[in-house]
């Protein structure tokens, strides 16, 4: 379904299953089909809702980079809430979309009744330099996509053994990477990159998250591994999980132990339908 945000873009989303709502909420370059290994199982006990970013696969993609910010993905994801008509919602939230879940939890702690905040963190990528994403966004803006895609893949910032085990072994995958990067907006590129860099440190404010938490990461994601303990110790109750043999993208790597410690989480904080 195509559900019109407040400012006339429409977002692609796809509800499946029934029960008490959980919204997964993809990252920077990823696309609602990052969880659709895992969608069928998550819906046999739970209404799923998975959609793209604006900016992102077949959402709209406006024009200009005033359309894109951390503010304004934070407020597109309640406003798939509001369309749906949930007014309380579980939440998990994947690197860029983890930090669009930590926005939603903390500027409204009523609506979320339990969050997974998926190899993210509470600030800036630590091991990202600003100058090397505006050195990016820089190509982006004179050289297009493609040559940008050319210079991300030598760099490879978020590369790991098991992301690379995931590209030798699984058939279709590198395409499945090649057409989520097709589908992006460079004005989103250019936004976001450069604002995910510099975004505020919001690790002291987590500790005012009440609601049931958890933090699960791939053991090689070397960006998001500290970060990811860091947000489990601050956030009261908060629960670590730290996915084996796999990097940033642990549903994909090992999906059978996260797909584990997701259902045993929200197997244990289900909301009422």
């Amino acid at each position: 379904m195509r559900i019109e945000m407040d400012d006339g873009v429409g977002l692609v989303a796809e509800v499946s299953g029934a029960g008490a709502p959980l919204l997964l909420v993809h990252g920077f370059g990823g696309a609602k089909e990052d969880f659709a290994d895992q969608v069928g199982r998550l819906a046999e006990h739970a209404t799923v809702v998975v959609f793209d970013h604006r900016g992102h696969g077949a959402s709209d993609h406006p024009t200009g980079t005033a359309a894109y910010s951390l503010d304004r993905l934070t407020a597109d994801t309640l406003g798939i809430a509001d369309h749906l008509g949930f007014e309380q919602f579980r939440l998990l939230g994947h690197s860029m979309g983890g930090m669009v879940a930590r926005r939603v939890v903390l500027g409204h702690p009523e609506r979320v009744d339990a969050l997974v905040l998926m190899d993210t963190g509470a600030g800036p990528p630590p091991t990202l330099d600003p100058a090397t994403v505006d050195l990016g966004a820089e190509i982006a803006r004179t050289d297009g996509m493609g040559v940008l895609k050319v210079v991300q893949d030598e760099v490879s910032p978020l590369g790991t053994p098991a992301h690379e085990r995931l590209l030798a072994t699984r058939p279709g995958y590198r395409e499945f990477g090649e057409r989520k990067w097709a589908a992006l907006s460079r004005d989103m590129w250019i936004a976001l990159a450069t604002e995910l860099v510099r975004q505020p440190d919001q690790l002291e404010a987590l500790r005012a998250v009440r609601c049931p938490t958890l933090v699960i990461v791939g053991e090689q994601d070397e960006v998001f591994l500290d970060a990811s303990r860091a947000m489990a110790a601050t956030i009261p109750g908060a629960t670590l999980v730290v996915v084996p043999d796999a990097g940033h993208s642990p549903q994909f790597e090992n999906p059978e132990a996260w797909f584990a410690a997701v259902e045993r989480f929200l197997a244990a904080h289900a909301a009422v339908a």
